[in-house]
């Protein structure tokens, strides 16, 4: 395997397997580990069409991957899953594990701007290094029918991701995902950090700005937002999004799923309708 790609864990689930791998990022400058789950019917005859899982503020690739339970419904349906980590690690920059919300764990799916920060760069990693890796070294994988879905930070990183490419992703899902950042305290302090002052840099990086651009979807977007959520009423925002996509007449299905909180027993609870979602757009 190329670019020092090594196998590090490896586990049967659902006749699949959870695969987990190390290599270094040229793009971030470090080594980087992410998760895959090859459903059964994976191989270089029948390549299996993939989707992107990005988490959210202070996961790893592992949470996903070990809580959500996304795999039954992968081997049911045939996709594979690919969780990449959520920030650069071991960089050692001061200051970057000060906080929960910012640094490592916190990368926000965006290309950094600011000097201190420029090993940040997300976004290029998530859309051009990763897929190219995965298409390179992995003969069972179809990584031209890919989408996206995610949670809370990654929820956002997979709308905006989705909306500024789409010629590379069939559909898009989130969970309580960020999804008016330039409005809330999680957004302000990163975006600030990562990409200084200029608001209008900021709004490449906001759902809620870029669907007023980027609007001709294929796939209806499909967000669940628990109404118990912690953070619903201050970081997310949905019902903006809502707004914005009712002014261009982008397709969305918000639901509000009453009792649920922010955790992954929200996510396991409707991950089986997201994966059925995804498979529908990648015709399977």
């Amino acid at each position: 395997m190329e670019s020092g790609l090594s196998e590090i864990g490896s586990t049967k689930m659902f006749d699949g397997y959870n695969k987990r791998y190390k290599h270094y990022s040229e793009t971030l400058g470090c080594s980087m580990t992410f998760s895959i789950y090859f459903p059964p019917s994976a191989s270089s005859s029948h390549k299996s069409p993939v989707l992107y899982w990005l988490s959210g503020l202070t996961c790893t690739d592992e949470n996903f991957i070990i809580k959500s339970g996304a795999q039954r419904a992968a081997s049911t349906h045939g996709i594979a899953l690919v969780a990449p980590d959520t920030s650069p690690r071991g960089l050692n920059v001061e200051g970057e594990a000060d906080s929960y919300d910012f640094g490592v764990g916190a990368g926000f799916y965006l290309n950094a701007t600011q000097e201190k920060w420029k090993n940040w760069r997300m976004y290029d990693y998530v859309v051009k290094e990763l897929p190219k890796l995965l298409g390179e070294n992995f003969s069972q994988l179809d990584t031209t029918k890919a989408s996206i879905s995610g949670h809370s930070m990654g929820g956002h990183g997979a709308l905006t991701i989705y909306l500024k490419n789409l010629d590379k992703y069939k559909s898009v899902s989130a969970f309580a995902p960020i999804a008016n950042p330039i409005n809330c305290a999680w957004g302000q302090k990163a975006f600030t950090n990562y990409l200084g002052d200029n608001k209008a840099v900021w709004e490449e990086y906001d759902a809620t700005c870029l669907i007023s651009k980027f609007n001709n979807l294929s796939a209806t977007i499909l967000i669940d937002q628990g109404e118990s959520d912690q953070f619903y009423p201050d970081q997310l925002f949905p019902s903006n999004f809502e707004e914005a996509c009712k002014k261009v007449n982008a397709p969305l299905l918000l639901r509000l799923q009453p009792g649920y909180d922010h955790s992954y027993y929200f996510i396991a609870t409707f991950i089986e309708d997201h994966i059925s979602h995804h498979a529908q757009a990648l015709k399977l």
